[in-house]
């Protein structure tokens, strides 16, 4: 059967930046490429426009300070097919593209976190209201993860059930170094996110304000990645004599390489869609340590691979943070299996481009 060439548009509200080179932007070049080997044309909306790394290659339009859906909007191009990736669900938007036929097709990628007691009353009628008027304009919502499709569900209405799948993130597995050796007592923790009050660093820190003090003094934590609230975390270490224990390391684009020399990946987020900081944390054969929020335990198995925590509970995260340092637990088997059987960025490139074929 012949393969019909189609005009692709990607909308991606994702900041393009240099200094910080993650899963997302390997997924966007792979995806890229694979559409253009196929035949597709392809063009790319984003914030701002870059050209680092394989971003060279793309045809893409930057919204400048505009929002991606305006931008969209004025350019009035025709596409067979657009995805969208890190927009709001559920928008006026979405029956214009439709009433414009600007595109024959839209398949809308959640890639959002929920709050983990939810949203309030208003926030969630408002959400079902969305749901009636402007979901009938997408044709396809992927999740990223079980826990993200069951939110769609909830937040847009059951009856979206036949429209909606799972398609899991995926990491380039083979870029990274394999810990080996993990430490049985004494051990070395890292922390790899965008530093906002969500990522529940906070709660890390009270944690370790509550180790005894001999053990306290032996605690080394680096914490990878930027965000306007590292202000305020610096306060908090500074107020709680913990400036020796935390040492800010900013954003890396080889974090691929920097995972294995740590022994556990601490990770005590309120909210979580589906993390690939945990899959690259694995990946690299270094255990996680987090909470049962968002996809995390479709990939944490507690003891296994990791440990799953109370959400905001540093009485606990402490407890095993002194557990871990005095040997008293840990995580002994390897954990990158799990990733290259399940979640290669391969699989999920080729889950998006089986979409395109059908």
């Amino acid at each position: 059967m012949e393969l019909k060439i189609k005009k692709i548009a990607v909308l991606c509200d994702y900041h393009l930046s240099e200094k910080r080179v993650g899963g997302m932007d390997r997924f966007f070049w792979l995806f890229d490429a694979a559409c253009k080997q196929l035949g597709h044309e392809v063009t790319w909306f984003f914030p701002n426009n870059e050209r680092h790394c394989d971003y060279i290659n793309f045809n893409s339009i930057a919204a400048n300070g505009k929002s991606i859906e305006a931008t969209f909007l004025e350019e009035n191009q025709k596409f067979d097919l657009i995805f969208t990736h890190f927009l709001e669900l559920c928008t006026p938007f979405y029956k214009q593209v439709k009433k414009q036929k600007l595109a024959k097709q839209i398949i809308a990628v959640d890639h959002n976190p929920r709050p983990f007691e939810g949203y309030p009353i208003k926030k969630r009628i408002q959400k079902k209201i969305k749901g009636w008027f402007y979901a009938s304009y997408i044709d396809l919502f992927i999740g990223v993860s079980n826990y993200t499709v069951e939110a769609i569900l909830k937040d847009f209405g059951q009856g979206l059930s036949s429209k909606t799948i799972v398609i899991y993130n995926g990491i380039e597995q083979q870029r990274f170094t394999k810990r080996r050796n993990r430490a049985k007592v004494k051990p070395t923790f890292l922390v790899a996110c965008h530093l906002r009050f969500s990522k529940g660093i906070q709660d890390l820190i009270e944690a370790v304000y509550l180790v005894p003090t001999a053990i306290q003094s032996h605690i080394k934590i680096d914490v990878y990645g930027e965000g306007a609230y590292q202000i305020d975390l610096e306060k908090r270490i500074a107020n709680k004599n913990l400036v020796a224990n935390f040492i800010f390391k900013g954003s890396v684009s080889n974090l691929y390489d920097v995972y294995h020399k740590y022994d556990y990946l601490l990770q005590p987020t309120h909210m979580e869609c589906f993390s690939l900081a945990i899959l690259e944390s694995l990946s690299a054969n270094v255990p996680v340590i987090t909470t049962p929020v968002g996809g995390n335990e479709e990939v944490i198995q507690n003891g296994k691979n990791g440990f799953i925590i109370p959400v905001q509970n540093p009485e606990c995260l402490s407890q095993l943070i002194q557990q871990l340092y005095l040997g008293e637990k840990g995580i002994v088997e390897e954990t990158y299996s799990l990733i290259e059987e399940q979640f290669s960025i391969e699989r999920m490139v080729l889950d998006y481009c089986n979409l395109i074929n059908k």
